[in-house]
């Protein structure tokens, strides 16, 4: 057997022993007469024939013994959480040893061990989560039953809405996909799972980081593709603090479904302003409830990616807020809460004067980033290195003639402006 992330702990005794002790466990709680029904059809079972090799070295004999006990766990059993734990963690360590895990034996009663894992998640949750832990960790790091056993995990952790206690990672989920046997159409349905699993614990913005994963992992023409990449078009304008939208555009299967009316307002969301949006609702004025979405918080949305369009083509300079009304289609006296709001998403940084009535931008956020954004930022850089050598150039000037205010005075301006500066220093 391949090795393993933790060592299989086993009971002390014989394997018989070790199987007693199980059957016991699971036949705990029932009525005495059918207990002593089972026990007998176990020592028919676990007794070998005269003349027969020991238990300990009659591999079909003890999987049939384990087969029995197997038959009778149906439920975590009538004990404390520490018995519990142990009764599990002893079934899997028989289970990895007397199987190999690429079977299909073992996949079946690892499968029905799951099932009975699953049930009733609210019972003892905390135990289940160690129990199949346990089980994930036993397992190498390789093998297909990582899915199935992490996927259970995910399901009593969502039903009890406690996701977190799994501290999952997009980093841990990329390395398990790359590592275990499994199939393109099986790596799908695990980041479905856990979209779903997000979704259920209501945390959607945490379901579309994943979920672009899972579009991406499905063929882009395929139905399902094409399903995964209008829903996945749904979730990013249905979240209202989600802005950057370009990692959605950039897959194959969003773009596939060009012809699909949620893709054209992707594009107004990527591209465009309020009168776009509006122009949209006009002519597709059932999709909004359709796909659950929300005008007014659609119009918030478009109209903070549309503040900070303004602000990227005034990097370095007052952007008035006469023309932050005339775009934002708000009165003038809005113009400043619309700014707090656009800073508070991180979209923007700037300074507000209510004395100049403008926005000086610092820093400003591009929608996508295509050949007009490289062309803009390629003229900020040349602005930059030209204020830079004048800072340079006046740095010199003034430590010629002792003037630090004045070398004070360029570094402020250029820091703030990304431009080239002159100052007298005579």
């Amino acid at each position: 057997m391949a090795s393993a992330d933790s060592v299989s702990v086993f009971a002390e005794g014989t394997f018989e022993e070790q199987i007693q002790e199980l059957v016991d466990y699971a036949t705990r709680s029932s009525p005495e007469d059918e207990r002593a029904t089972v026990l007998r059809l176990f020592q028919d079972i676990a007794k070998p024939a005269e003349g027969a090799k020991s238990n300990e070295k009659d591999q079909e004999r003890r999987r049939n013994a384990l087969i029995f006990v197997l038959e009778q766990t149906t439920s975590l059993g009538d004990g404390s959480e520490q018995e519990i734990e142990g009764y599990f963690n002893l079934l899997f360590s028989h289970l990895l040893t007397l199987w190999p895990t690429n079977s299909s034996e073992i996949k079946h009663h690892i499968s029905s061990l799951l099932g009975v894992l699953t049930s009733t998640p609210s019972e003892h949750p905390s135990v289940r989560y160690r129990v199949i832990s346990n089980l994930f960790n036993a397992t190498p790091r390789t093998s297909a039953l990582r899915l199935p056993i992490y996927t259970a995990l995910l399901q009593v952790a969502a039903a009890n809405g406690e996701l977190e206690t799994l501290r999952l990672s997009r980093k841990d989920v990329e390395q398990w996909l790359q590592e275990w046997d499994i199939s393109r159409e099986e790596r799908s349905q695990f980041l479905k799972s856990i979209v779903d699993a997000f979704i259920q614990s209501g945390q959607p913005e945490t379901a579309y980081h994943y979920t672009l994963s899972y579009v991406s992992s499905l063929p882009s023409s395929s139905p399902e593709g094409q399903s995964a990449a209008i829903d996945a078009i749904a979730l990013a304008l249905r979240l209202p603090s989600l802005f950057d939208l370009d990692p959605l555009f950039k897959l194959d299967a969003v773009v596939s479904a060009k012809d699909h009316e949620l893709f054209s307002l992707l594009q107004v969301f990527l591209n465009s302003g309020l009168p776009e949006f509006h122009s949209w609702l006009e002519n597709h004025p059932a999709v909004l409830e359709k796909y659950e979405l929300d005008r007014a918080q659609l119009e918030r949305k478009i109209r903070l990616l549309s503040f900070a369009s303004l602000g990227f083509a005034h990097v370095g300079h007052d952007l008035p807020y006469s023309e932050v009304a005339s775009v934002l289609q708000i009165d003038l006296s809005q113009v400043e809460k619309w700014a707090i709001d656009v800073i508070r998403t991180g979209l923007l940084s700037g300074k507000l004067s209510q004395t100049t009535q403008s926005l000086h931008v610092y820093r400003s956020s591009a929608r996508t980033f295509e050949r007009e954004q490289w062309e803009a930022l390629e003229k900020r850089l040349v602005a930059w290195k030209a204020g830079l050598a004048s800072v340079l150039e006046v740095v010199t000037s003034a430590q010629k003639r002792g003037n630090g205010s004045a070398v004070s005075e360029v570094v402020q301006q250029v820091t703030q402006t990304g431009e080239s500066v002159q100052v007298d220093v005579a």
